[in-house]
C-alpha cells in the first residue's frame, strides 16, 4: 500500500455516516459542542447554507445568520468531532451554487423560497 491509500483508509474511519443531505439554500441547525470547564454542552447555530466546499473528510459548509442586525457566517467542517449533529429545518429553492449575494441584502430581501420536492 502506498501513502495515499493509507491516508484514504484512515480518513474513511473518521467519516460520519449520520449527516443528512444538505443543499445550498437550506436552513440548517448545527449542534456545536462547546467546552466549559470540564463539561461539554451543545449550542445550536441556525442559519442558511450559502456555500459548500471540498469533499470527503475536508467537506465544509458556510452557514449565515443575522444576529442583532449583524450578519454572522461560520464555516463548519462536516466530519469534525465538534459537530454534534445537523438538522435540516427547511429546504431552499435557489438557482446557484454560492449565495454570496445575500451578504449585500438586508431584511426581507434575504428570504429564500421554500422547496417541497425534497424530503427534510
Amino acid at each position: 500500500m502506498n501513502a495515499q491509500e493509507i491516508i484514504r483508509s484512515i480518513e474513511a474511519e473518521q467519516l460520519k455516516s449520520d449527516i443528512p443531505d444538505i443543499y445550498i439554500g437550506d436552513t440548517v441547525r448545527v449542534g456545536v459542542k462547546i467546552k466549559e470547564g470540564d463539561k461539554f454542552r451543545v449550542q445550536p447555530y441556525e442559519g442558511v447554507v450559502i456555500a459548500r466546499r471540498h469533499s470527503g473528510i475536508n467537506e465544509t459548509i458556510t452557514v449565515r445568520r443575522v444576529f442583532q442586525g449583524v450578519g454572522v457566517e461560520r464555516v463548519f467542517l462536516l466530519h469534525s468531532p465538534r459537530i454534534d449533529g445537523i438538522k435540516v429545518i427547511r429546504r431552499g429553492k435557489v438557482r446557484r451554487a454560492k449565495l454570496y449575494y445575500l451578504r449585500e441584502r438586508v431584511g426581507k430581501a434575504t428570504r429564500i423560497k421554500q422547496r417541497f420536492d425534497r424530503p427534510l
